[in-house]
């Protein structure tokens, strides 16, 4: 459970979580695991980095960064300028400082089990990161990449438009001693406009649709299909689906997808 970032967590979010995911059938081998219960580990991985001199203060706001930055494409993430970089960490701060990692000039290169061969100019596409808020809180790209090597994961399936954050975190997890995992970007679910689906919009999210009389199994169905993990989009359940993937290679879509509307009733 990514609720690490304590002050945007809603209440009774984890409980709901759990909840669809039994409807859907969907189970897991151990946990639930909480971020925030893992403070100690992300501590000392920081320590880690620190200690091989990969991590540095730096006081700049939003604003700071904006000024210097050059203004990316769209899509594109504000690349940090490294202003801190070669500053003296001794120095009077302006205000509280994030902690940043020391990224390479280094191209990371990876097999995105979808999308195929994936490459990354660290320094020029994503400049120094936070690792750890200037409030404290640790940054979403260390978590979870301590959390997958203490869990020994192998294989990570997440939504393209995690994509750019992979290469990053690989070489964060090298950083780290450990082994990354592999990792497979799954289209996105889009409306049929081609929008991308937001949590705020009704009709959209799993709750929505249990509470309309829609069947978990059309759910699974439709998805399944859409992903490219059966033929048709005809009712089935999550367990049902594994065992017709098992041994044979999977050709995911590549292509965001646009699940149809679902109606009340089976």
């Amino acid at each position: 459970m990514e609720d690490i970032d304590r002050p945007r967590v809603v209440p009774g979010s984890k409980e709901r979580i759990e909840a669809d995911l039994r409807w859907l059938g969907l189970s897991y081998d151990e946990g639930p695991v909480l971020q925030s219960e893992r403070g100690a580990l992300y501590e000392q991985a920081l320590a880690r980095l620190a200690g091989a001199g990969l991590v540095y203060p730096c006081d700049c706001s939003r604003a700071d960064i904006a000024r210097v930055a050059s203004a990316p494409h769209e899509g594109e993430e504000v690349v940090y300028p490294g202003h801190c970089r070669q500053r003296d960490p001794a120095r009077i701060m302006k205000r509280p400082p994030a902690l940043r990692v020391r990224v390479p000039r280094q191209v990371v290169w990876y097999d995105d089990l979808v999308f195929g061969s994936v490459a990354q100019d660290l320094a020029r596409e994503v400049g120094d990161f936070v690792l750890r808020r200037a409030d404290g809180v640790f940054a979403y790209q260390l978590a979870v990449v301590v959390d997958d090597l203490a869990m020994h994961i192998t294989d990570v399936v997440r939504g393209a438009d995690l994509i750019s954050s992979t290469p990053r975190q690989i070489w964060l997890a090298r950083a780290l001693g450990g082994l990354p995992p592999r990792y497979a970007h799954v289209p996105l679910v889009v409306t049929e406009g081609g929008d991308r689906l937001e949590k705020r919009a009704r009709g959209t999210i799993v709750r929505d649709l249990r509470e309309a009389g829609i069947p978990a199994s059309r759910v699974v169905g439709e998805l399944s299909h859409g992903l490219g993990l059966a033929p048709t989009n005809a009712p089935t359940t999550a367990l049902e689906v594994a065992r017709a993937c098992a041994g044979r290679e999977i050709v995911w879509r590549r292509e965001p997808w646009a699940m149809p509307a679902c109606r009340g009733g089976s």
